[in-house]
């Protein structure tokens, strides 16, 4: 086993691990961009099939079990493979992933680390917001802009909720930017999409057991199905997020923009960070979700 789904990743921990799977199994892995600190943002390719997927994680901070999540889907599906497994086979003909387990990682190297250096940063911002546990609650990236909010979809909309909030400025979450589109690893994110066109994105975040599919409406009839097999899949409720929530999401930007199915996907119950503890069961939920995404395009 080279994947350890019962440690918090930091983004070293994740290129090691990556570097061990490229080693043993046959995975293409690629920076598809940096962070604001000049950290790799990277991408495992996986499968030969036509019909390309897109699975993203840790795009906020202090969510970084979803890292755990599609790290071990990536080990798992591969010895599937080499095992001849005839599910895995039929879906590698038919769809190649490419899975970014760790979009934020200076924002979780910063959570899951003790680096004097990011808390010196990033401390000065939080201190203006006492009533959030730092750096556990910490969301956003390592400038204190919400990746999450970062898309251009109604932005503006966006902004003004959150500026209504509170959150007018660099924080530990909940902070538009300046603009959209200001940040580099949401950037890399959305030069992705556009040069790949995937047919289907999954975001993943925690918490809730939910499944976000559509955005206003332009999500397709069959997002929808999708979405209820999912559900079905995971014993996840398929649902809409609350207004607060609803716009400048990479889900969001994407349904807006290819009118293809795009879910998020709320792993887990409680408090972020979720413990590891959490870890078995969120994968038992989500392995099937995962396969299911891909079978269903």
């Amino acid at each position: 086993m080279i994947v350890n789904p019962c440690i918090n990743y930091t983004s070293k921990k994740l290129e090691e691990t990556l570097k061990l799977l490229e080693k043993n199994y046959k995975i293409d892995f690629f920076s598809i961009g940096n962070s604001t600190l000049s950290t790799p943002i990277y991408s495992v390719k996986i499968g030969a099939g036509p019909i390309k997927l897109a699975y993203f994680a840790s795009i906020h901070a202090n969510e970084s079990i979803t890292t755990n999540l599609l790290i071990k889907f990536i080990e798992d599906i591969c010895n599937l493979y080499t095992s001849g497994s005839q599910r895995i086979l039929n879906l590698f003909s038919k769809v190649t992933f490419y899975i970014i387990p760790l979009v934020n990682p200076d924002g979780v190297d910063l959570v899951n680390s003790n680096n004097e250096n990011l808390l010196k940063i990033t401390k000065p911002i939080a201190e203006k917001f006492p009533d959030i546990p730092f750096p556990s609650g910490w969301k956003s990236n390592i400038r204190g802009v919400d990746l999450n909010l970062q898309f251009p979809a109604n932005w503006s909309k966006a902004k003004k909720i959150k500026y209504n909030l509170g959150f007018n400025k660099p924080a530990p979450c909940n902070f538009v930017g300046s603009c959209y589109l200001t940040e580099p690893e949401a950037i890399s994110v959305y030069n992705l999409c556009l040069l790949e066109n995937f047919d289907l994105i999954l975001c993943y975040h925690t918490q809730g057991k939910e499944i976000y599919w559509q955005y206003q409406d332009y999500a397709p009839k069959k997002a929808y199905d999708i979405g209820l097999a999912l559900a079905q899949a995971s014993n996840y409720k398929l649902t809409t997020p609350d207004f607060n929530s609803s716009f400048a999401g990479l889900k969001d930007w994407f349904l807006q923009k290819y009118q293809k199915p795009s879910f998020t996907i709320e792993a887990g119950l409680g408090s972020n960070p979720l413990p590891i503890s959490q870890f078995n069961e969120i994968y038992s939920d989500n392995f099937e979700l995962l396969l299911k995404a891909a079978e269903l395009i």
